[in-house]
């Protein structure tokens, strides 16, 4: 019933609630008659007409003092009032067109009943239908006056927001003055005794009220809705705080100290897509998995939606013990949570690289492993950049021991967490990756593979290791400068849950050999986010324009192997799935006898630490790659060579 009441469109509700307040007044009115004379015998047919016409007077009157236009849910006291004022107004009008007729059979006592209970009636109908359509009836707190406030705004009318104007209430620093909510059907609407407006007159708004605060009761989600909020709020003197998390806020136990200034985090992206179900558990339940770099960003979110699929057994494998020790812990943390009354997954921490064949083939076998997902990798552009060597055995050839162990061992799934920098790149990293995408099409090629392997390609991901913004963060707090590379940089943001939400998704569709893209949404300038920290930390850029400005930027220049812009495809040929945020390309890529030779030519250069020798592999086997100038001069020999990756035969 509650769900129904809801889902109703605003104009059936209404409806409802007309019909209802009629039905009610008119049981009221005939039963004090009732009561008065015991028998409507004596009752002239004007007089029955007489009675009838009170209930439609007082509906007409709660019309027209906007009684229908409060949202039922959050009637509050101000409804209250409405209702008491409206069925006296109405009593008056009535009685007073009783007497001009001069009926005698409607006592005169009834006018006054029917005031009374009248009202007792419709408040109490009221505040049922609310503790009906509301998870619990919570009281609205008188709000002081004689207080100093903040006037505030608050940026959503929806359940949250209702429990944020609760909280508000139950203090003495903030004065709630108006509601902004996107859904048409609320603008003009009273919630909890304020009223709603569109969001095109929100700056309005803030400039006639005087507000020093709008307060964003908005799931996470909307990140558009945000960042646009942002944007007509700039250049108003006003602060913008938002709610950590809104599920806490709906079930109350979230208090108005929870409040914090809203962060770039906040912004960046785009509105996450629902995750679906079957996609996400296709590969995982009932299975047994390994993660590679399980304690690196992406792979320990992996991890972390992963483990909720109900696998039966998960596998974390990294080359570095603390990373491995951290999600090792969390994941027996959340099974102690999630698992209760069920059995939980076997849950092992490997301390290993990639490059180590008989430790992959023992982890392998060991554990029986069905599905892969590759996150191992160094990533970070200028540090790779100048190592070179140690990058490309991890990221290329850590890819071709796994690879090859995979297949050699039964695994049904390999999946590789690609990057956009593998598009012609102009760095080692991106060439690496590229490289690492090539050796799995060359297997995926091969007639007689019996392993799917498949890769996912995407963008930056907010609060990975390195990432620029917990850089400018450090920066903003050490009072600046914040280093931006070029004013015109731009690059793709995408939130650590979603993107490995979507390689799992993404992973759960393949058929071997494709290249899957998640769709980024539109690119920022990394100029543009660096003003946009600042200003959203209350501060203002120190520039020409603002001499007596709070913080710098400072523009270094675009570092080794840098790219203005990055890309996700290489070609053209791409096609939608049955996921909307997911694309599959169809890209070139090398035979296997041609990429093996390449790669033992690129293994030889690496031994001799020959930077123009692996520059040139590079240049032969990764589309587009053009190495900067800056690179490495060629150094002599190790002392001590390298060791061999071992290969199983």
């Amino acid at each position: 019933m509650r769900g129904w009441l809801i889902e109703r469109p605003r104009l059936q509700k209404r409806v409802i609630l007309v019909l209802s307040d009629v039905a009610a007044l008119t049981a009221v009115l005939f039963g004090v008659v009732w009561m008065r004379r015991l028998s409507l015998d004596e009752t002239t047919n004007m007089g029955v007409a007489l009675m009838v016409l009170a209930p439609i007077i007082t509906v007409a009157i709660f019309a027209w003092l906007g009684l229908y236009r409060l949202v039922t849910r959050y009637i509050g006291h101000r409804g209250n009032t409405r209702i008491a004022s409206g069925v006296v107004l109405a009593t008056l009008v009535w009685s007073l067109l009783v007497f001009m007729t001069g009926q005698q059979g409607v006592p005169r006592s009834a006018v006054v009943l029917y005031a009374i209970f009248g009202t007792a009636v419709i408040v109490a109908s009221r505040h049922f239908a609310s503790f009906l359509l509301r998870s619990a009836g919570v009281a609205l707190p008188v709000l002081p006056d004689d207080s100093p406030r903040k006037r505030v705004l608050i940026y959503g009318a929806g359940t949250a927001g209702v429990r944020l104007l609760e909280a508000i209430r139950g203090v003495a620093d903030r004065e709630p003055v108006g509601f902004v909510d996107t859904e048409p059907s609320l603008w003009g609407q009273y919630v909890g005794g304020l009223k709603v407006y569109r969001p095109e007159k929100l700056v309005a708004l803030v400039e006639k009220r005087g507000c020093s605060e709008v307060l964003l009761a908005l799931p996470s989600g909307q990140r558009q809705e945000r960042r646009r909020v942002i944007e007509e709020l700039k250049g108003q003197p006003v602060t913008v705080k938002v709610l950590p998390a809104l599920e806490d806020i709906a079930s109350g136990r979230v208090s108005v100290s929870d409040l914090r200034a809203i962060d770039v985090d906040d912004l960046l992206g785009r509105d996450p897509v629902p995750p679906q179900g079957d996609l996400l558990e296709r590969n995982i339940k009932g299975k047994s998995i390994l993660v590679t770099g399980a304690g690196g960003s992406v792979g320990s979110e992996l991890v972390r939606q992963i483990v909720r699929q109900r696998p039966r057994c998960l596998v974390l494998f990294d080359v570095c013990e603390f990373a491995l020790y951290q999600i090792d812990l969390q994941v027996r943390e959340t099974l102690a949570a999630l698992y209760r009354d069920e059995p939980a997954p076997e849950v092992r921490a490997v301390l290993g690289s990639v490059l180590d064949a008989a430790v992959v083939t023992e982890t392998l076998v060991q554990y029986g492993i069905e599905t892969v997902f590759h996150a191992a990798a160094y990533k970070h552009v200028p540090i790779v950049e100048a190592n070179p060597v140690t990058g490309l055995a991890n990221n290329v050839f850590g890819t071709e021991v796994l690879a090859e162990c995979a297949e050699a061992a039964g695994v049904e799934r390999v999946v590789l967490i690609s990057t956009d920098k593998a598009v012609r790149p102009t760095n080692i990293m991106g060439a690496s990756k590229r490289l690492a995408e090539l050796i799995l099409q060359a297997r995926a090629a091969e007639p007689a593979c019996r392993t799917v392997f498949t890769m996912v390609r995407f963008g930056n991901v907010l609060d990975s290791s390195g990432s620029v913004v917990a850089l400018f963060r450090r920066q903003i707090r050490a009072g600046g400068p914040v280093t931006v590379t070029h004013a015109d940089v731009t690059r793709y943001f995408m939130s650590i849950p979603e993107a490995a939400g979507l390689v799992i998704q993404a992973g759960a569709m393949a058929t071997g050999g494709e290249v899957f893209v998640l769709e980024m949404g539109e690119p920022v300038k990394i100029d543009d986010l660096a003003h946009l920290m600042i200003r959203l930390t209350g501060l203002e850029v120190r520039n020409e324009a603002r001499p007596d400005g709070d913080i710098a930027i400072a523009y270094t220049g675009l570092r080794p192997g840098e790219k203005l812009y990055e890309e996700l495809l290489i070609g053209a040929n791409t096609e939608g799935t049955e996921h909307p945020r997911i694309l599959r390309s169809g890209e070139p890529y090398l035979g296997a006898a041609e990429l093996k030779h390449e790669l033992g030519v690129l293994r030889a250069a690496m031994n001799l630490r020959d930077i123009e020798a692996i520059q040139a592999v590079l240049m032969r086997t990764v589309e587009g790659y053009q190495p900067e100038l800056h690179a490495p001069p060629r150094v002599a020999p190790p002392l001590i060579a390298p060791p061999q990756s071992r290969t199983l035969h």
